[in-house]
């Protein structure tokens, strides 16, 4: 009885291992990054907390959305939610600067307080980043492209894309908000 019982559990752990590793890969949290400061961190920094992931740039028509992602961030903070900053120059050329200027930029137009990150490419190809293979890929969690600046990903506190936003938009809309008040309400 006792071998029968350990074979039973054997079979059941080795056909729930592909599971197991399908759900650890579903959350971003151990996707490694650099921030703006050039400081190593990952997305598990923020593990219990609703994310906005936004791909930004400071000279595009979308740029006016910084002072809406930092309303947003703000009104949200104390309740387990941050928007990301993603620089990334793949749209237009719109984001030329350095990170120092970047940080500048944001801190001195927008007052942005939100955490922001070394720039990195989000368009499919060689050198397109770890997060954003995951998010737009064959395989990620909302297939394409990301169409320009601004697009963005809500994330749950687990670390799972919950949701896409297109880069029109706009932070402050109902359907972004709503959003991010079911995240925040999921225990």
């Amino acid at each position: 009885m006792h071998a029968m019982k350990t074979k039973l559990l054997t079979i059941l752990l080795f056909a729930a291992l592909p599971f197991a590793a399908s759900a650890k890969k579903d959350s971003l949290h151990d996707v490694k990054l650099k921030d703006i400061d050039g400081k190593e961190v990952t997305l598990g920094d923020y593990k219990g907390k609703v994310v906005l992931v936004v791909n930004v740039a400071s000279e595009c028509g979308l740029t006016k959305q910084y002072k809406e992602l930092e309303a947003i961030h703000r009104k949200y903070k104390e309740k387990g939610f941050s928007v990301l900053g993603f620089p990334c120059n793949d749209f237009g050329g719109q984001e030329p600067g350095s990170n120092e200027e970047i940080k500048a930029f944001c801190s001195k137009k927008f007052k942005v307080t939100f955490p922001m990150f070394d720039k990195l490419v989000v368009k499919a190809g060689p050198k397109q980043h770890e997060l954003y293979q995951r998010l737009t890929g064959k395989e990620g969690a909302f297939p394409g492209n990301v169409k320009w600046n601004f697009g963005k990903f809500l994330v749950g506190k687990d670390g799972k894309p919950l949701q896409r936003f297109e880069p029109r938009e706009k932070p402050d809309a109902p359907k972004v908000t709503e959003a991010i008040e079911k995240a925040l309400s999921k225990k």
